[in-house]
């Protein structure tokens, strides 16, 4: 079972500068936050989903399918009905319904992009864009250790549920809360492990030098090409037309 997001395939937005692919999402997200309206939000999603099926990634949409579906109906559900207009009336339902489906959209949105971007990205590709845009460089490797540490504390998690799966321990039986507490066997070693993890790995960065303040160098990476490029003015293209769209008032829907 891979636990990584990023997949390895030879696809163009694999081969795209990572700085490019940065630069294209934060755009992205800035357009899709401005507007409300479904009828706008919709098409940015399509984009991505397109982008996605481009890249070969949809099998990170299929993994979290239990987050993305449920976020999208409780979004929806929940804006729907509390959303702050008239309580009477076909034009005020219709109003909250078309409120809240622009929510949705705009979440699954942010959703599918950042897996898109972190499927097409590997986490050293990832710090070196952070590091292009004058992130300091011990804030940029403490955003990367995390997505180097959720797939090895969820690797631990699924070795020890195994292990005691393999000593009897059924997870599968029983009500809901007898079913979480025989979690807590998990829970224990996981912790406990990723605590002696994290005293290993402040040795190993010690004896690095990570605290040396030194300037730190690299390898030679190749400057961002006339693809990369093209994604970027893409990208900011539909930020600026989403930007001038919120100027005007269209694709807004002001609470009541």
């Amino acid at each position: 079972m891979a636990l990584s997001l990023y997949i390895d395939r030879p696809s163009p937005l694999h081969r795209r500068h990572p700085l490019a692919k940065l630069a294209a999402m934060t755009m992205l997200f800035v357009a899709t936050f401005l507007l409300d309206d479904p009828r706008f939000i919709a098409p940015l999603t399509v984009l991505v989903l397109a982008a996605t099926a481009a890249a070969g990634a949809f099998e990170n949409l299929w993994r979290l399918r239990w987050i993305v579906v449920p976020v999208f109906v409780f979004t929806l559900g929940i804006w729907t009905l509390f959303y702050p207009a008239p309580a009477s009336g076909v034009g005020a339902r219709g109003e909250a319904w078309r409120f809240g489906l622009g929510m949705a959209l705009k979440l699954e949105t942010f959703l599918a992009a950042g897996l898109l971007f972190l499927a097409t990205t590997t986490v050293e590709e990832f710090a070196l864009a952070l590091r292009a845009v004058g992130v300091p460089y011990r804030a940029g490797f403490v955003v990367t250790l995390a997505f180097r540490l959720v797939p090895v504390f969820l690797e631990s998690a699924l070795t020890v549920v195994d292990a005691q799966r393999c000593r009897g321990l059924d997870f599968t039986r029983g009500r809901l809360h007898q079913r979480i507490v025989r979690y807590v066997p998990v829970i224990v070693p996981v912790f406990i492990g990723g605590l002696r993890r994290a005293d290993q790995m402040a040795f190993a960065l010690e004896v690095r030098g990570f605290s040396a303040g030194r300037r730190r160098t690299g390898l030679p990476r190749p400057a961002p090409n006339a693809g990369d490029w093209l994604v970027a003015g893409v990208a900011a293209v539909v930020a600026v037309g989403y930007v001038a769209l919120w100027t005007t008032g269209a694709g807004r829907i002001a609470p009541r």
